[in-house]
Formats: structure tokens, C-alpha cells, sequence
């Protein structure tokens, strides 16, 4: 339906859009095309590693050892944090990884790294992997990493220069890196809550106890020595070698519980809690946790020490693996059951159904495409982190598209739209005289929104989820010739700048609550993605802009505005920036907190 109207947008409204211009002037753009798009152009801190895989690197399948391929990534992403930081760095997390292909030997695998973007002392870097085959010429995708690295000198305080994105790729990464930034310092207090606040079923009762693995047999524990060989020039043990001996003592679990080749599908988000140098004794301990139909779920502890006649070992880093077992056709088979001991063992046996269901939802909501997103995604207490997150993120990625195209300018306040991956976005921008602190807190709260926007009849706070998250259940009159009036369960995300130059954001979209289900009193609208950014143009005056991918239910509506035949846009726009006017002097308290 979507491309049906793009075609007769292009056909119909031909005369409409013929005198269109670019959001930005001809000279910057042809610029920016050359700097960026250009042959000559590569991010400064973009490093490339290509390694031939060897018998040496292989498991007993003949492919590459994923302890092997985590060293590689390590170590280039090291080399281009090191780049941009101009000082030694070490390895400070590294987010979910997801394995989508093996590597044979005789293979070449690909690894390319650049830093999205620089905080203070720590940078995000991400980590792109492929493989190749230098005989057939065919290329796979093997995964995608994000790591976080931390700049570390010996004297003086590090604080790292920002990065400048020039793509659309770069400002789409540079956009995000803020939220998931985010995501990552509660990730740890997230976690331990929904494993305390989770209901989690087991059928452990149920289970044939005689065809049943005792979790005690899974479990290894091995020590290693970590060399000069082992650790960077300041004589910190590389994250990479650590993750890499990590693997190796899972597998060895993993293998215990399948007596066969178990394969690594996946390693969740972790964090490395503190160093470890040359002459270090590290111990490693892993077990399984749990066994579902198809995978596993494995642990893994990492502790150091420095003299054997230490009482107190340091802890450096815990993990959790899932591994698969593959057939000859590389589909994967039914496992046997894990039988936890008491206590601890069913603590973890428990822990790990519910980090599984936690894990589904983080890898649907946030490792996901855009557009394979459906629109309204329930909502519960175990997704509500990622929510948020795929909320913020999406309208920062649709900002940063840089193919956005002016449609018409009324009396400075300016229409561009946006037709890509089978959507139709519109985006409305207007400079007002109120301080951008004060415009963010007035539209963060959507109870006000029916003051200047008649397409919001009633705004009910259903649950005020954080200080930065809260639901509304909206209504909205009849649009499109419908005669039923529409209403929206929406989930808002409000965030402050993270860095100076960056927007305050209100990011909407549309969410499913049991507690709010369709009624026949209205037809139950969606919302993909929209909301609000916030720029300080100088000392109040603030660039207001407001974003909104179109969704089936409100496209002839978006449609008719676009092509100049209605002016509900301009019209409500307006009404946001005299009810702004208006309300400026309201909040003069509340501004304190920001």
C-alpha cells in the first residue's frame, strides 16, 4: 500500500515536488558528497584485519576457533580505539554477539572496526566480520560486535576529542551510540531486577530424571598464566586472550553435557570488572546452566590472584554462552536435560530460563531492522529496557538520514519528507523564542498535547515506568472518512543531550498493553516512529523539529498535507509554538533538574 502511494506521489504530484530543494545548500552538499562519498574518503579511525585461517586456528570441525576469531576482534578494534584515544586502551565491555556463519579453514576472515563515537574516556567501537572463500569468491556475514574501550595513561587524565560523522552511516551510529551507552550502565541493575522481579517457570518436576546429565559433570575449572605474550606494552592481559580462554573452558562444559562438537551461537553483553596483568593466575570456571530442546546455556567465571597463598581472588569477568549442537546438515539437535544440584545449581537453572526469555527480547527489539519491527510490541516489565532503547534509537537513525528533501516553507516553518524503505516520513521545523530545556519539558508531557494539537482529544497516563519513560493511552477524533475515532497505547522516551551539540529527544511509538486491549468504542491507530528533537540555537531560541514515519492508517492523511492540499501541518505546528510562547515561564523550577 505504502509503495503504491510513493509511485502515485511521484507520478500525481509531479508539478508539487518538481521545486523541491534540498535541506542543504548545493556547495555543502556537493561537499559532504565529495568527503564522504567519495573514493578518497575513510573514517580516520577505521582499521582493517584480514587473516587466513589456518589448521592451527581450527577446532575439531575444521573451522575457525570463536576464541580465536574473539582475539582478532579484540585486537583490531584495540588498534583503531588507539587510533582516535593517541594512548594505550583497554577493553572495558563488549554488547551481545550473535554468530551467523562458521568459518572453514583455508578461509579469509575479514575484520573491519572504527570508533562510532567518544565520551569522556571511553569510546564505542563497532566491529564489522565477514569471511571468504578465495576459490568460489563468495563472502558471508559472521557477526557484528559493539565494544566499549576506555583511553588509559599513566600521568595525566584522558579526555578524548569527538568524533565528527561525515556519512549517513556515521551520523546514524554516532546518534545511537548515546542511547546504547545508556543501555549498557543499567544493563547489570536491569538484569539482577527482572531476575528478582521475573516469574519463572521450570518444569523441572516433570522432567525424566533417568535421562537426565547431573549439572556436576559440566563442570571444569582451569587456571592460566598470563605471559608477556598474553598482554598489551603497559602489561595488561589483552580482553581478547581472556575472552578467548573464556570459550575454550566452555566448550570443554558445553561438550561434557552433548558428548559431541558443540557450536557457539551466541555470548551475551558482559563486562570486564577490573584488570589483570602479566604474572597473574587466572582461574576460569564454567558449567552448564541449563539445557533447552536445541541450546544451552553456559557460565563462565574468571577470577585472578597473584600468589597462591592469596585468600582473596579478584574478580574479572563472568559470561554467559549459548551453544548448539549441528548435524551434517548444520541444523541443530535435541539436547539432553541438565539436572541441577540443589541450591545454587537450581538457582542458575532458574536464572538462566528467565536470561533466555530476556535474551529473545533484547536480540528482537534492539539487534533487529527497523522495519522488521512490528508496531506495536508488547510491553512488559522484561523488554522494557530494550523498548525504550529501540524507541530513543529509531527516531535518532530517522533524524540522521541525510536524503531528506524540503516539500514547502509557510512563514519559516518548513516541511521535508522522506520516502525510504518502503516508508513515507515527513518532518516539520521551526526556530521559537523559548530556551530548548524549556520546549522539551512542556512537550515531554503528552497530558498537555490536547492544549495546541486537536488531533489529541484525551491524554490518560497509564504507567509513569522511570523518570525518562512513560505510557499514554491516547484518543483521537475520526480520520480519513472513518467514522470511528482512533485511539494509541504510546510509549514516551524522553532523553537530555548526552554531549553539547546533541538534541533533547521525545521519541513515541506505539506499544500493547493487556490492560488497555482495542474496544469496538474506537479503531485501535499505530504508531511506527515519531517525536520530537530539540536544538539550541542560542540563548532562547531554540530549532524545533518534529519527526513522523507514516504508518497505513494515517498515510492519505500525510499524503494530503504533503502535496499542498491541506494545512492541518502548518496549522498545529503553529499552535506548538504559541503554546510554548505561551507556557515558557511555567516551569522555571523544574528547569533546575536539567
Amino acid at each position: 500500500m505504502i509503495q503504491n502511494v510513493g509511485n502515485h506521489l511521484r507520478r500525481g504530484l509531479a508539478s508539487v515536488f518538481s521545486s523541491r530543494t534540498s535541506r542543504k545548500s548545493a556547495s555543502r552538499a556537493g561537499n559532504d558528497s565529495a568527503m564522504a562519498d567519495g573514493e578518497g574518503y575513510r573514517n580516520p579511525t577505521e582499521v582493517q584485519m584480514s587473516q587466513l585461517v589456518l589448521p592451527c586456528h581450527t577446532n575439531q570441525r575444521g573451522e575457525l576457533s570463536v576464541g580465536q576469531l574473539l582475539k582478532w576482534i579484540d585486537t583490531t578494534a584495540c588498534l583503531s580505539a588507539e587510533r582516535h584515544a593517541g594512548c594505550p586502551c583497554v577493553t572495558a565491555s563488549m554488547d551481545d554477539i550473535y554468530f551467523e556463519h562458521t568459518i572453514s579453514v583455508g578461509q579469509v576472515v575479514n575484520i573491519k572496526a572504527k570508533v562510532n563515537r567518544a565520551f569522556n574516556s571511553s569510546m564505542e567501537v563497532g566491529i564489522q566480520v565477514a569471511s571468504e572463500d578465495l576459490c568460489s569468491e563468495k563472502q558471508w556475514n559472521v557477526c557484528k560486535a559493539l565494544a566499549t574501550f576506555v583511553a588509559h595513561r599513566e600521568i595525566t587524565k584522558v579526555k578524548l576529542k569527538q568524533i565528527t560523522p561525515r556519512t549517513e552511516e556515521e551520523k546514524m551510529e554516532h546518534s545511537v551510540a548515546a542511547e546504547r551507552r545508556r543501555m549498557r550502565l543499567v544493563y547489570a541493575d536491569t538484569i539482577k531486577d527482572l531476575l528478582a522481579n521475573c516469574a519463572i517457570q521450570d518444569d523441572l518436576e516433570s522432567r525424566d530424571c533417568s535421562h537426565m546429565v547431573p549439572a556436576e559433570k559440566t563442570r571444569v575449572e582451569s587456571v592460566e598464566l598470563v605471559l608477556p605474550p598474553h598482554a598489551n606494552h603497559q602489561g595488561n592481559t589483552f580482553g581478547g586472550q581472556i575472552m578467548a580462554w573464556m570459550e575454550n573452558v566452555a566448550t570443554i562444559a558445553a561438550r561434557r553435557l552433548c558428548c559431541a562438537h558443540p557450536t557457539l551461537k551466541a555470548i551475551e553483553m558482559f563486562h570486564f570488572r577490573g584488570p589483570s596483568q602479566v604474572g597473574d593466575r587466572l582461574v576460569l570456571k564454567a558449567i552448564v546452566n541449563n539445557a533447552f530442546k536445541h541450546s544451552m546455556e553456559v557460565g563462565v567465571c574468571v577470577e585472578a590472584y597473584r600468589q597462591q597463598a592469596e585468600t582473596h581472588r579478584r574478580h574479572i569477568n563472568s559470561a554467559f554462552m549459548t551453544f548448539v549442537v549441528l548435524d551434517a546438515d548444520d541444523q541443530p539437535q535435541l539436547l539432553p536435560w541438565i539436572r541441577p544440584q540443589p541450591g545454587d545449581g537450581e538457582r542458575r537453572y532458574r536464572e538462566a530460563s528467565a536470561r533466555r526469555k530476556i535474551r529473545l527480547d533484547r536480540k528482537y527489539i534492539v539487534s533487529c531492522k527497523q522495519t522488521e519491527v512490528p508496531l506495536s510490541v508488547p510491553w512488559d516489565p522484561s523488554n522494557q529496557v530494550y523498548l525504550s532503547y529501540n524507541n530513543v534509537s529509531s527516531l535518532r537513525m530517522l533524524v540522521a538520514k541525510d536524503n531528506w528533501v524540503l516539500s514547502s516553507e509557510i512563514n519559516q516553518v518548513r516541511l521535508y519528507t522522506l520516502e525510504d524503505d518502503k516508508f513515507l516520513s515527513f518532518h516539520m521545523e521551526m526556530v521559537v523564542h523559548v530556551d530548548a530545556a524549556q520546549a522539551f519539558l512542556l512537550l515531554s508531557d503528552l497530558r498537555r498535547r490536547p492544549e495546541w494539537d486537536k488531533h489529541y482529544r484525551s491524554v490518560e497516563l497509564v504507567q509513569q515506568v522511570d523518570e525518562d519513560d512513560a505510557i499514554y493511552h491516547v484518543t483521537s477524533p475520526a480520520l480519513g472518512g472513518h467514522t470511528k475515532p482512533q485511539d494509541f497505547v504510546i510509549l514516551a522516551s524522553r532523553r537530555k543531550p548526552c554531549d553539547n551539540g546533541d538534541p533533547y529527544v521525545i521519541a513515541l511509538r506505539s506499544v500493547t498493553l493487556p490492560t488497555h486491549q482495542e474496544t469496538p468504542e474506537y479503531r485501535r491507530g499505530e504508531t511506527l516512529c515519531s517525536g520530537f528533537c530539540f536544538w539550541r540555537e542560542g540563548d532562547q531560541l531554540t530549532k524545533v523539529s518534529y519527526y513522523n514515519q507514516a504508518t497505513p492508517g494515517v498515510l492519505n492523511y500525510v499524503t494530503t498535507n504533503v502535496a499542498g492540499l491541506s494545512s492541518e501541518f502548518y496549522t498545529t505546528f503553529k499552535a506548538c509554538e504559541q503554546f510554548l510562547l505561551d507556557n515558557r515561564n511555567d516551569l522555571a523550577p523544574s528547569l533546575q533538574t536539567l
